[in-house]
């Protein structure tokens, strides 16, 4: 597999979680072979990750291959950028987040889908959290962000805080 159809290799291995998931096959500790953990590890993703995302797909439909391998390349880019390649080792408890209530510039949920955004990017999420769970779908719906296109805004945007509020409210409708 080279850099160059690291996508199609991610899609087979997307393809044969779903189809594990729809077959009965139920927790990420002994869902992928060896290769495919490897290869997941290549690319900064957990196998938590996909099964989190193979899981929501067979439940809700939601999110498709597509949203799910957008947030991958996002996270893929900042791992091998910003990470060099290199995981940091570190997990961040869920208990640590904002609370689902609470609010940024008077947006619900803004403040802990930043967290969750920072925590996805550096490859943290403890194995309880997921970046474009339920509640972070109805919070993209709403105001019409694609989850990795949020990604992409809050590395950008580093600690500017500000620059993350005004994008999310110029994109609602």
């Amino acid at each position: 597999m080279s850099n160059y159809d690291w996508s199609k290799a991610f899609e087979g291995i997307w393809k044969k979680a779903v189809e594990r998931y729809q077959g009965g096959k139920r927790g990420s500790g002994n869902f992928f072979e060896k290769e495919e953990l490897a290869f997941l590890d290549s690319i900064g993703m957990t196998a938590q990750e996909l099964y989190d995302f193979a899981e929501d797909y067979m439940n809700d439909r939601d999110p498709d291959f597509a949203t799910c391998l957008l947030i991958t390349a996002a996270r893929r880019d900042y791992f091998l950028t910003m990470q060099k390649g290199k995981q940091s080792g570190k997990t961040v408890p869920m208990s640590s987040l904002p609370a689902k209530t609470d609010k940024l510039d008077g947006i619900e949920w803004l403040p802990r889908v930043i967290e969750k955004a920072k925590i996805k990017l550096r490859g943290e999420m403890e194995p309880d959290l997921m970046y474009d769970c339920g509640g972070d779908r109805r919070f993209f719906r709403e105001y019409q962000i694609h989850p990795a296109d949020f990604l992409r805004v809050v590395w950008a945007a580093k600690d500017d805080t500000a620059h993350i509020i005004n994008y999310v409210k110029t994109r609602s409708y």
